[in-house]
């Protein structure tokens, strides 16, 4: 049996769900809104959308003869972190640093003093 990490990590990779998970971040859609956006048929934008519901990340509800999609809260950013977490658990430790200090880097955004992935220095 799968976890429901491991569904959302699932729903997560297919590029269709990602462009669905984007396109809800601005608020509550209908599936056929959601399916006019894609070159895909309706059956088929309809199997995106219930890997997606099944992952826990959107929720429908009825309105007369439509479905409305909307995302389900923070789901997504705990699911993700809570990964994150366990296979990088000084991230942890380094946002924690980094709200303390307030650390920024030239672009205005919080830095650590752990070089970047694949720097020589």
């Amino acid at each position: 049996m799968q976890d429901k990490t491991s569904d959302v990590f699932s729903a997560l990779a297919h590029p269709t769900r990602r462009q669905i998970l984007q396109d809800l971040k601005e608020g509550e859609l209908a599936a056929g809104d959601i399916a006019s956006r894609f070159a895909a048929s309706g059956p088929t934008v309809s199997r995106h959308l219930a890997v997606l519901k099944n992952a826990g990340l959107v929720t429908e509800r009825r309105d007369a003869n439509r479905i409305l999609y909307s995302l389900v809260g923070d789901r997504l950013a705990l699911s993700v972190g809570d990964f994150l977490s366990t296979v990088c658990p000084e991230q942890i430790v380094l946002r924690e640093v980094r709200k303390v200090r307030g650390d920024r880097d030239d672009r205005g955004e919080l830095g650590t003093d752990a070089p970047a992935v694949g720097s020589t220095g």
